[in-house]
């Protein structure tokens, strides 16, 4: 029993092949492909998307998008690092809900009370 191709590799991309009479009658032939008989050509199914992404990245919204996605990431990044939550405690979905939560609500405790402590006491 075979399977069914999916149209896709392995690797998530989709291979053309050219045949070799119409590589051979190309007058391009020895530019385009000198050292293969035919020529082979692999694009991921995504292609169409990342060929718009170079266009919209001097955009206002992608900087702004950029700017927040730095920002929570970084969130993360000291949740994982500094408060040590590199691995859930709490089990199942909910659980791990529950704890990130928690580490949430501290970290944001922890902003709140260095900007009380730096403010300026009232005189």
């Amino acid at each position: 029993m075979s399977k069914p191709r999916s149209g896709t590799g392995a690797d998530g991309f989709r291979k053309y092949y050219a045949s070799k009479k119409d590589c051979g009658a190309c007058a391009l032939k020895a530019l385009c492909t000198p050292n293969q008989e035919t020529r082979k050509i692999s694009r991921h199914p995504h292609e169409a998307v990342r060929d718009k992404v170079p266009a919209m990245a001097g955009t206002d919204a992608f900087l702004e998008s950029s700017r927040r996605r730095k920002k929570v990431e970084m969130l993360f990044a000291h949740l994982k690092r500094i408060l040590g939550l590199g691995r859930l405690r709490l089990r199942g979905p909910n659980g791990a809900r529950d704890e990130f939560h928690l580490a949430a609500t501290a970290q944001n405790l922890r902003k709140l009370a260095k900007l009380t402590v730096d403010a300026p006491s009232p005189a």
